[in-house]
This record gives structure tokens, C-alpha cells and sequence, in this order.
């Protein structure tokens, strides 16, 4: 009776020991991870999620993580995993940047910048919302869950429990996200972009040829007007690349662009 308490108590402490070594990395990825992420979140969802995710990962790094019982030092590899998971929770969230700078290229290019404004968290314009709610809906229905717990196994893959990442590695793998954010950002709003540009250079001549039409009180309301019927074309064609642009880093996400 003694023994088998023995061994139950030893199975315990390995199991609680193994999911805080997960949990410091699942924490930190969950932070930042699009959708659970959000400031509109509560705290005790993002904590739930975080524990889920954490006793679903557990099984597949149980041999993985078994000898760093014995390792000495302990607080500081700790502190790397949960350094880690903030990283590449920032390499997530990167793609929620782009589909806000989008969002505002656009909505400065048809003159919408200022139309049911500052929803969110943070004032933002409402095509910056509208792209944002509708990537994280189609985001989730498609299984982001099974893609971030792949993500997150096959993470300690490249980035293994109880040693400190190479800081040179991590900088130009962040460098390089941030930067195809911003690519990303920009081919979403292309459409707007050029149709805005169009739209001026055509007012432009427009007024050069009759100086004494009042140009602005006309063109302005064809501007709002074809920015929504733009919006409506356009905008799901951007969710979908910007779909498959994360599709694509959670299944190959520590490749760095030339």
C-alpha cells in the first residue's frame, strides 16, 4: 500500500512538473495568438485555454521533457520557455498588425477612416475592425486550434526546453515577420490604394477642365460610396490570402525569407 502511494506520488509530481515546463511556453503563446489573444478576452478565458491547451500537448513532449527533472538552475532555463512563448506568440500576432495597418491604408485610401471609429480596444478605423473580426471568425472555424497545438509541438523541435535560443536566429526570424506583415498588409489593401489613386487623378483632371465645378462636394460621396461597394468586393478575397499567409507560417513557421 505504502509503494503504490510511493509511485503514485512521484507520477504526480512528474505530471505537475511537466505541465509547468509546458505551461510557461503555452502562456506566452496564448497571450499573443490571434483570437484567444485579444484584449476583449477575459483573463480566466485566456487562463482556461491556456490549461487545455497545455494537458493537450503534454502527452506528445512527455518523453522530451522527462530529463529536465534533473537539471540544475532551473529558474533560468524556466524563464527562456516563457521568453519563447512570448516570441512566438509575437510571431502570431504579427498577422493581427497586418490586417490593422491594412485596415487603415484602406480606409485613409476611400475616405472611411472615421466612420464608427474606436471599438476596439484601441481607436482604429471600422474597416481595420471589419477585416479583423472577419479573419479571426474564419480563422477559427477553420481549425486554428489543431494548428496552433502542431505549431506549438513542433516548436520544441527547433527550439528545445532547458537551453536558451540563439538570439541572432530569433532577431532576423522577427525582423523577417514584421517585414511580411507589412508585405501582407499592403497587398490586402492594394485594391483601395489604387482605386484612391485613380479616383484622384481622375478629380484632378476633372477640375482642371471645369476649375468652376465644385469637384469635392460631388466627388466625396462617390468616394464613400465606392469605397463600401469596394469593400464588399474586395474585403473577402483579402481575408482569404491573409488566410492562407498564416496557414502557411503555422506550417512551416521558422523559415526565414530571403
Amino acid at each position: 500500500m505504502t509503494e503504490a502511494l510511493v509511485q503514485l506520488l512521484d507520477g504526480s509530481r512528474a505530471a505537475l512538473f511537466l505541465g509547468f515546463v509546458v505551461l510557461l511556453r503555452v502562456g506566452g503563446l496564448v497571450a499573443l495568438a490571434p483570437g484567444v489573444g485579444e484584449q476583449a478576452v477575459p483573463a480566466r478565458i485566456k487562463t482556461m485555454i491556456a490549461l487545455g491547451l497545455t494537458v493537450l500537448v503534454m502527452p506528445a513532449l512527455a518523453t522530451d521533457l522527462a530529463p529536465l527533472r534533473s537539471r540544475e538552475g532551473i529558474p533560468f532555463w524556466m524563464l527562456s520557455e516563457l521568453m519563447i512563448g512570448l516570441f512566438l506568440g509575437l510571431g502570431l500576432r504579427a498577422f493581427v498588425f497586418a490586417l490593422q495597418v491594412a485596415g487603415t491604408i484602406a480606409a485613409q485610401a476611400t475616405s472611411l477612416s472615421q466612420l464608427l471609429g474606436g471599438m476596439g480596444g484601441e481607436p482604429q478605423p471600422a474597416v481595420g475592425n471589419l477585416l479583423l473580426i472577419a479573419a479571426i471568425a474564419l480563422l477559427m472555424k477553420l481549425g486554428f486550434a489543431v494548428h496552433l497545438t502542431a505549431f506549438l509541438i513542433g516548436s520544441y523541435d527547433v527550439l528545445p526546453a532547458g537551453a536558451w535560443p540563439d538570439a541572432g536566429a530569433l532577431r532576423m526570424w522577427g525582423v523577417s515577420g514584421i517585414a511580411q506583415s507589412f508585405v501582407l498588409a499592403f497587398m490586402i489593401a492594394a485594391p483601395f490604394v489604387i482605386t484612391g489613386l485613380i479616383y484622384n487623378v481622375a478629380l484632378g483632371a476633372i477640375n482642371r477642365a471645369m476649375p468652376q465645378l465644385m469637384v469635392a462636394f460631388v466627388g466625396a460621396p462617390a468616394l464613400t460610396a465606392g469605397g463600401l461597394m469596394l469593400l464588399a468586393i474586395a474585403l473577402p478575397g483579402g481575408i482569404v490570402l491573409w488566410h492562407e499567409a498564416i496557414r502557411d507560417f503555422l506550417g512551416n513557421p521558422f523559415v526565414v525569407p530571403p
